[in-house]
This record gives structure tokens, sequence and C-alpha cells, in this order.
């Protein structure tokens, strides 16, 4: 069929109006619910009021995000200023009604405190050629998101997570989705707030397979964690953690709270995750990690989860001798003996190398893996990969590190910022083949015949790398050290 250049789509607030974009379309900045500001800065996401005009959907709306995660990020992500943050973006092929695609629902990065879906390594043209319609979304951060306020209702970016959902269910079709056939996705922060949403009973029936990058969340996670975050800010500030004490601070101050939060202090420095989901007992009932590893939380969602091979090891730790490192190891849980063997597994590594690797290992490797084999002892569907390529670029050359992989998945190794995060010349097969797994898990809940579901038999492991491969028990060192005491 034609697409029109000026393509008009009716939503169930108003009518909105987007662009050609490749061979398909795309539809941006869609408010799913009212600008978070004044009473509602701090409260659970309301839908936003209707339209009657077409509203300009052909550039990207305001970001949550108001200043990078870093001077220089692997990921290019633009802040842009204004109040309505809560909204997303629609890429389809076509915006027929009667198309019946499948949908992928990408949630970004950034540590819970920064990122954004405008990113051009979320760009939908890949999917979009391959019959898939992506949506990227956009949702509260730090203090805003995270914090816990007396005041005000927990977890308000993940309240954000399932108003946008609620937002697909309701509308995708007229962009050509089936509301039926939805994959959650996300990395790092992303991939935790899968894991999180999962575990969510507020979120079933919004999704039907879900993808976790990398996928990170707070450990321990309780509620109780919640709360000595928030006696934190208070310590760190001066300030009660209040809603009525924050409404009317200005997006400079709630980033100057954050760095005191983050800040070393008398009791060392603070987790790598400190304003992030926690399990406060009502909208997420129960630590994440507990929840998908000992319960039994949306056991029916085939999921498919994995991590690259060195995520965080370019973390700088200074000069120190082994005991350190065995500190360190113990400070992550690991009993005298598995942090030996852990130090006995990297013999190449310096004390420092061996630091970074465990923050990996604790951080993202051994959760993905300890949730594949949970779920393989209860035969749910579930498969499991590492990303092993490593890049060329000169100042990460040797390395497969945190959102190395995204390129790959998203098929867009000519966007901005790839050639300084992977060299020259990436692989543009493994492209094909990472996109192409994923494409058939969401439009068939099955990455196909190559790569098996991981089971207890042989604990099938798909290794993306020049060439691919599938290996049976590909991550047993993993599981020897890190769940020896699950």
């Amino acid at each position: 069929m034609s697409i029109p250049h000026h393509p008009v789509v009716r939503t169930d607030r108003g009518p909105v109006l987007g662009a050609v974009h490749g061979a398909g379309l795309c539809f941006l900045g869609i408010p799913y619910a009212k600008a978070p500001v004044g009473a509602l800065r701090f409260a659970a996401p309301e839908p936003p009021e209707p339209w009657a005009e077409p509203l300009d959907a052909t550039a990207y709306g305001p970001t949550a995000q108001r200043r990078p995660f870093a001077e220089v990020t692997t990921i290019p992500e633009p802040t842009f200023p204004g109040a309505g943050i809560l909204n997303l973006n629609v890429f389809t092929p076509e915006a027929d009604p009667s198309a019946g695609l499948p949908v992928l629902v990408w949630i970004h990065g950034g540590g819970y405190v920064a990122g954004c879906s405008a990113s051009p390594w979320y760009d939908g043209a890949a999917f979009n050629r391959d019959g898939v319609v992506l949506v990227s979304i956009g949702y509260r951060l730090g203090i805003e998101g995270f914090l816990h306020l007396d005041d005000a209702p927990d977890n308000r970016g993940v309240l954000d997570w399932i108003a946008a959902l609620t937002w697909v269910r309701d509308n995708i079709a007229a962009f050509g989705g089936d509301p039926a056939k939805v994959t959650l996705a996300g990395q790092s922060a992303g991939g935790g707030a899968v894991q999180t949403l999962l575990a969510t009973p507020a979120a079933k029936g919004l999704f039907r397979a879900a993808i976790s990058v990398s996928g990170a969340v707070m450990q321990p996670q309780d509620a109780a964690v919640g709360r000595a975050v928030a006696e934190l800010f208070t310590a760190r500030t001066g300030l009660p953690a209040t809603a009525q004490a924050l409404r009317d601070r200005s997006d400079e101050d709630l980033l100057a709270y954050q760095d005191a939060m983050s800040a070393p202090g008398p009791d060392g420095e603070e987790p790598l995750l400190l304003l992030a989901p926690f399990a406060d007992g009502e909208l997420v009932p129960a630590p994440v990690m507990n929840a998908l590893t000992t319960g039994d939380a949306s056991a029916e969602i085939p999921l498919l989860l994995g991590f690259t091979a060195h995520e965080f090891n370019a973390m700088p730790f200074p000069d120190a001798p082994e005991e350190a490192a065995l500190g360190l190891l113990g400070s992550l849980g690991l009993d005298p003996s598995a942090a030996g063997s852990f130090l006995a597994s990297h013999p190449s590594l310096t004390t420092p190398q061996r630091m970074a690797q465990a923050i990996t290992d604790a951080t993202f490797r051994a959760p993905a893996l300890a949730i594949a084999e949970s779920r393989a002892t209860r035969l749910r569907p579930t498969w499991l990969y590492e990303f092993a390529w490593t890049s060329k670029a000169p100042d990460v050359a040797g390395s497969s590190f945190h959102c190395l992989d995204l390129p790959f998945a998203f098929d867009l190794l000519s966007a901005e910022g790839v050639l300084e995060a992977a060299g020259p010349n990436p692989p543009q097969a493994l492209a094909d083949a990472v996109h192409a797994a994923w494409v058939r898990f969401v439009r068939s809940l099955d990455p196909g015949p190559d790569w098996p579901p991981y089971t207890l038999t042989d604990r099938a492991t798909r290794v993306w790398d020049t060439t691919p491969r599938t290996e049976p028990d590909h991550l047993a060192p993993i599981r020897d050290v890190w769940l020896r005491q699950r």
C-alpha cells in the first residue's frame, strides 16, 4: 500500500501527525500521560487530556534526562527540555489497523537516573523492514522516579512503564500493531525494568514475551532498603523525603541532591544502583530476584536474556593487594572458598582487573544465569546468550563491553556513535544473525532452530561472536563460583 507523506493516526486521546521514516512511518513524542509537574510531579501517571487537532509527532519529545549519565557515553542519548516527559515513540511499517503486526516495546537504560528513548541506536527502521512495530518509551528517572517518599506512591517509574504499556494495549492497533503480540525489551536499567515488570502483578497481560539485555536490579531490594535510601537522602541533603518538600525544587536541585546521595561518605561509597525500583510490598510485592528465582513470577512468559562478556570490566580500580579483591568478593556474597575459586579462574588478570570482572559477574552475568537456571528447573521457556564479539575501537579494543551488543540487535551498525564503540567494519553478518533471532522471537516466541531453549539437560547458550554458535553449559565457571550458595 502507498504511504501518505503526512500520516495521521487517531489515538484514544486524539489524532497524531507522523512522518515518513525509511520504508515506514514514525510518530514521535506521543504523550501517554500528563506532564508530571506541580501536584503530579511525584504522583501516579494520569492519562493526558484529549485533544482535537492533529498533534505534531514528527520530532522527539522532552526527555526525563536533564544531563547525560557521563560526559562521554557509549550510547548517544540526547537531552530535550520540556515538561511532557511521559511520552513514547512509534515506528511502524504501516499504520493499517488490520495489519496485526507483532510489537516490540523498548525501555532504555541509564542506571535509572539517565538515558532516553530518543537515541539513534533505538531507531525502529530495521524492525519495521522486518514487519515489527517498535515502541520506545520515556519514564521518570532518579529521585522523581524511584526515591521513597512518605507522601507519594512508591516506584513511580514502574507506574510509568505500566502506563506506557497500557497505552500500547489501547492504541497500537491503530498503528498496525497487535496488542496481543507485545514483546517487552530493554537493556541495562531497561533490562532490569523488564525483570521488574515480570515480577509486578499489575503488568500481567500487557506483554506476552520479554527480552532482558544486561539487566540489572538493586540488590538487596526489599522495602527496608527503599526506606534506607530515603534516610540517606535526608542525611545527605537535610531535607525530608517527601513530595511536599521536593515538589517545587528545580531540576538542578534534584540533580545536586542525587550527587550528594552517591558521593562517598563516612560510611563508604554507595552501591551502583541507589535510585532504582525496590520491593515496596504492594506494586512490586517481593524482591525481583527472589520472585524470578525462588518464586514463579511470570512463569508462562517466554524470556530471552543475556549479557556481554565484559560488561563493566573497564571499571577503574586502583592497584591493590589480593586481600582487597577478597574483601570485594566477600561483600558481593562469595564465601572464602568461592572467592578463592573466582581468583583461581582468572590467573592472567591483575587484582584491579579481577575486581572489575567480579562487578561484571555479580551485577549482570550471575543474576541472569540464576534466572535461567531457576526457570529451567521449572521447564519455563527461556533462552540464554552471551555476546562475546569484541570491539576493534582503539580505546576499548578486545572488550565486549556494556552496550556494545545493541547496534547488532537493532541492525544499526551505521548509526551515530557505532564507529567509536565498535571500531571500523563491525561484522554485518553478526548483526544480521542477532537481529534475525530477535525478530523471530518477537514474531513466534522462539529465536530459531539454531538456538534451543536453556534446559538443565545441556544448558544451551547462544554465543554471539564473529561466527555465532550454541554451546552446552558455556557458563559453567560462572555457575560453579557464583551460584553454588544459592
